[in-house]
């Protein structure tokens, strides 16, 4: 183990990688349960559903203990939150344009993953990605981040994960907005459920937050675990058993939804209905997104831990990037979105984790949940719509660092907002972000300020957005 993971050369040992590793489990578990829910829109204990939780907990077990062999860094892998949305967000554009009912879109949607994984393991290798990075402006780097935290507070507060109503018709935000529709007259036995939906939301969020504020690690588990609590003593005040789906549960890894569903399951065919445009643009989306997500996350994490040289570049990087682009492909082949570096690896290198060691235990915690898919069900939808709004809370802070008094790099981000918001498409903003970037800066005598690479994908945008493909 020392000779591998050279435990005396980076100064730490056996106790302090077993723990950083424990506490970055805690701290990014949360995605057993929200990745699945997020994936089938809460279709919770559906085939699909099953199949998406044993892909997330194997997609995680296998990209992490990548990082770990091949990069010997303490960094974990999971499927990405944002990314995850995004990817649901066009399996249901697949499904509208192929007429398709969403578990078989799906299919369309892993091929996708699998094309960008394929094309990031590339880039990869060839050693070119952070350069593709680097030529995209700052500006619209952060307002990425930004737009798909905004897009996750959205969905929390607008998914079904706030439903009330039985027929779906409503969510929590109707409360604030229909009060005679909301009123306890008007809804008899559903008002109950629908105060104990919002106060579900609420404990979890400022239970999060709170824990988060204290530096409890694993906050976002712990706060989601607080309100289902308070969800599950609050269905049976209601006279409902929150706990009755144990019944006939099994927990035995739910492998045969895993192979009849998402297993290299890949429809090209269903992949370019969407216009073969839309499909391109699509594909380089998911690998923008996850290449500005990766290097960044290495980069933060590994400046923590003192990790970066003196010109601030992470030694063997390359290895940790190549270890998320076979990631992905995993998770594209187990049938989940795009497997990427998670910033909660910080958790572990804050115990003072500095090897692949910690990797490795953490990984391996991530097997060991393909026997509790009945519990991660147990979750309640407005426990994981806490979650989600924290989450998003996090990635929308990424706006701090934009320069507002230069309008190139404003006007681009807040249309980049916008345009994410109401096409519910990470694309569309991120094309409405380089086009405007591109005309601001050649029309004020800035263009040369403008790579060749912004202008030929700014270019690929105007024709997806203005001309018939």
């Amino acid at each position: 183990m020392e000779k591998f993971f050279k435990l005396k050369e980076n100064r730490t040992d056996v106790r302090t990688e077993v723990i950083g590793g424990l506490a970055t489990f805690m701290t990014m578990a949360y995605i057993i349960q929200l990745n699945p829910n997020l994936l089938t829109n809460f279709a919770v204990g559906t085939p699909l559903w099953n199949a998406v939780f044993l892909a997330t907990v194997l997609s995680a077990f296998a990209g992490t203990i990548l990082m770990a062999f091949l990069a010997n860094r303490p960094f974990a892998l999971a499927p990405g939150m944002g990314l995850n949305s995004y990817f649901a967000a066009v399996v249901a554009g697949i499904a509208a344009a192929a007429g398709l009912s969403y578990e078989d879109a799906f299919q369309g949607g892993l091929a996708i993953i699998l094309i960008s994984g394929l094309l990031f393991t590339v880039l990869t290798l060839l050693k070119i990605r952070e350069k593709i990075v680097e030529a995209i402006p700052k500006s619209v780097r952060l307002g990425i981040s930004a737009g798909i935290g905004l897009m996750l507070v959205h969905i929390g507060l607008t998914s079904n994960a706030a439903v009330y109503y039985a027929d779906g018709s409503q969510t929590m935000l109707g409360f604030f907005s229909d009060g005679a529709g909301t009123s306890k007259a008007a809804m008899g036995d559903a008002y109950g459920t629908m105060i104990l939906y919002l106060l579900t939301f609420f404990v979890g969020l400022f239970a999060i937050v709170i824990l988060n504020h204290k530096k409890v690690k694993g906050s976002i588990l712990y706060g989601m675990g607080i309100a289902a609590v308070i969800y599950w003593i609050g269905s049976f005040l209601l006279g409902s058993n929150p706990f009755s789906s144990l019944g006939n549960a099994s927990f035995l890894p739910p492998f045969g939804d895993l192979f009849s569903m998402t297993f290299l399951r890949f429809d090209f065919g269903a992949l370019f209905q969407l216009g073969w445009l839309t499909a391109i643009l699509t594909i380089i989306s998911f690998c923008m997104v996850d290449m500005f997500d990766t290097i960044g996350t290495l980069l933060g994490t590994a400046k923590k831990a003192n990790m970066l040289d003196s010109k601030g570049r992470l030694p063997e990087m390359n290895n940790a990037m190549l270890a998320d682009a076979l990631a992905t492909c995993v998770g594209a082949c187990t049938g989940t979105s795009t497997v990427t570096t998670f910033i909660e690896s910080a958790a572990g290198v804050g115990e003072g984790a500095r090897t692949g060691l910690a990797s490795l235990v953490t990984g391996l915690c991530f097997l060991a949940c393909i026997f509790v898919a009945p519990i991660a069900a147990l979750i309640p939808a407005p426990a994981t719509s806490a979650a989600l709004v924290f989450v998003g809370v996090l990635m929308i802070s990424s706006l701090k660092e934009v320069d507002y008094s230069d309008l190139a790099s404003s006007v681009p981000v807040v249309l980049m907002l916008v345009f994410m918001m109401i096409t519910s498409g990470i694309g569309n903003g991120i094309g409405i972000g380089l086009i405007s970037y591109s005309i601001i800066k050649i029309f004020t005598g800035k263009g040369k300020e403008v790579s060749v690479l912004t202008i030929v994908l700014s270019v690929l945008f105007i024709g997806k957005f203005f001309i018939a493909f």
